[in-house]
């Protein structure tokens, strides 16, 4: 299944998000995987589309970054998935 995280940085956190990063990389647990991800032109939030079987892996993900960032995780779908549910609906 894919999600979508929105990451709103804490207040001052960009620097440090981005040096843990660097040092760490995303810390992602196995079976949590990195599909793609935008950051806003002010570098105070990011979207990432994450694919995972098992949504209780974001916790250990949420546990790594959330001194730095709050998320917010929503399950979705693609437009053309949702386009066919309602016709076959």
């Amino acid at each position: 299944m894919l999600y979508m995280v929105v990451e709103r940085y804490r207040a001052g956190a960009t620097g440090a998000i981005y040096e843990r990063f660097r040092e760490h990389g995303r810390q992602l647990p196995a079976g949590l995987h990195y599909v793609d991800s935008w950051v806003d032109l002010k570098s105070t939030m990011c979207f990432q589309l994450m694919r995972t079987d098992d949504p209780e892996l974001f916790q250990p993900w949420i546990d790594a970054w959330s001194d730095l960032v709050e998320f917010e995780i929503t399950p979705v779908r693609s437009s053309a998935e949702a386009a066919s549910e309602r016709a076959d609906g």
